[in-house]
């Protein structure tokens, strides 16, 4: 009898496993969109980035904890980028800041790591039955448990386009699969990274790369806690040979990093911290 069950649970847990590898998600493919991009192209009306979620206060009232989300508004759609760690701190700087829930239409999650994810039990309760974007490596558990939560999987590649101006960069393929949020601007290219794992400086030549455009900003983790002081001043070398203008280290860059960048970019240093807004023309 007890071999028996054995044999049962073994089966069912295979056919489980079974149906979450065969299931078959949207795909994001909108390669044609990516060549939209140009030296003269962007938004043509002021676009907001508010940072719900940061290890950083910019606004009294709101708490710091380490993960990362922003709000961005000023597309066709509202989009949430990822959703940070404890799902009550969340909610509670998504209502200090003034977001309404249900002007979030899609939510994009750079990569499966809780400190970018926790805050998702938490936004199911106020709004669901919206896409959410993330890189196709990402685990058949993890996108199962979107749809449990009423939230719909979509697989991200290659780079394509969201919305009019706004564009994923595809999946960079390393141990930690990520995905990185383009802002097109007739500055430039605006990038913003959840964690950066797979290395700042690749994922920017990358982009660049693959939309043919001077990128004129960067905003979010760039994961350099363990990077020495001549491995960072590299980094930052790179990033403006690169042609970068302006730009946002915060989350997991580290906080003597942080002020590394702080320096090296003066007043084209842009301060992040929760509540704070990014405006971009």
């Amino acid at each position: 009898m007890k071999t028996t069950r054995f044999f049962v649970i073994l089966f069912s847990l295979f056919l489980l496993n079974s149906l979450l590898q065969g299931q078959v998600y949207e795909k994001l493919e909108d390669y044609n969109g990516v060549k939209t991009v140009t030296s003269v192209s962007g938004i043509s009306s002021p676009v907001s980035v508010h940072v719900i979620y940061d290890n950083y206060v910019s606004r009294k009232g709101t708490k710091a904890d380490w993960g990362f989300s922003v709000f961005i508004e000023g597309f066709d759609k509202g989009i949430l980028f990822d959703t940070g760690t404890r799902p009550e701190i969340f909610e509670l700087n998504l209502n200090h800041i003034g977001i309404d829930p249900s002007a979030i239409d899609l939510l994009v999650l750079s990569h499966e790591h809780y400190d970018h994810t926790g805050g998702i039990s938490s936004l199911v309760k106020m709004k669901t039955d919206i896409p959410v974007l993330m890189p196709v490596s990402f685990s058949a558990g993890f996108k199962q448990q979107m749809v449990s939560l009423g939230l719909k999987p979509v697989m991200v590649n290659a780079p394509s386009m969201i919305c009019q101006n706004l564009y994923t960069s595809g999946e960079f393929e390393f141990q930690i699969p990520e995905e990185a949020l383009i802002l097109d601007t007739k500055k430039g290219l605006v990038v913003l990274t959840g964690c950066a794992h797979p290395g700042i400086i690749n994922m920017l030549r990358k982009i660049r790369n693959d939309f043919s455009k001077n990128i004129y900003m960067v905003c979010g983790g760039f994961h350099l806690m363990n990077k020495t002081d001549e491995e960072v001043n590299t980094i930052i070398y790179d990033m403006k040979n690169l042609g970068v203008v302006k730009c946002g280290a915060t989350h997991c860059t580290g906080e003597k990093q942080i002020k590394m960048f702080r320096v090296a970019f003066g007043e084209n240093f842009v301060e992040l911290g929760t509540g704070n807004k990014i405006g971009l023309d």
